[in-house]
């Protein structure tokens, strides 16, 4: 058994005064876990918003990560752009939702020209996509799709892939 020695941390940059830099904060990660916990409250309530919570799920592509990290993540198919929030519910003549969201004013980031094209990418795809700034024009957003009928797919012939592995039978 081998004991791994600990290094200590590297200190936080100082301002030009000297003094150390705050903490950066998550605006947006906090306004966003508000937001699903509220989804989680609505599907709880019973209100129609709530049927959303089972089918949305957050795309972790930001964040601080080493290079090492970022490179595998790379690898592995993360792209720049993608959309935070992914709701696959299919509504409205649409097969889904992306949504970015940015955090409520003053602590709104722009729009990075690579979540631009990755929502302009999702709707000429057939996926309505949206940028919700602050977490009230999320919620609005949510309960206005929640309100579209089902879009049925039944159109089209449904086709099952012959390859990959059954996941069905238990």
């Amino acid at each position: 058994m081998s004991l791994r020695i600990q290094t200590p941390r590297r200190p936080r940059k100082l301002k030009a005064d000297g003094t150390p830099r705050a903490r950066p904060v998550d605006w947006e990660g906090q306004e966003q876990a508000v937001l699903i916990r509220w989804l989680l409250g609505e599907k709880m309530r019973g209100e129609p918003v709530g049927q959303l919570y089972d089918a949305i799920y957050h795309v972790p592509n930001g964040g601080q990560r080493s290079k090492s990290t970022g490179a595998a993540m790379k690898r592995q198919g993360v792209k720049s752009g993608v959309s935070d929030l992914v709701v696959m519910d299919a509504r409205g003549g649409w097969f889904g939702l992306y949504m970015e969201f940015k955090a409520s004013p003053p602590h709104t980031a722009p729009l990075a020209d690579s979540q631009h094209d990755w929502l302009a990418l999702a709707y000429e795809r057939g996926y309505c996509a949206v940028l919700a700034v602050g977490l009230e024009e999320a919620k609005q957003v949510l309960r206005e799709y929640v309100s579209w009928v089902p879009t049925f797919l039944h159109h089209t012939p449904i086709v099952d892939l012959k390859s990959g592995t059954e996941w069905r039978k238990g």
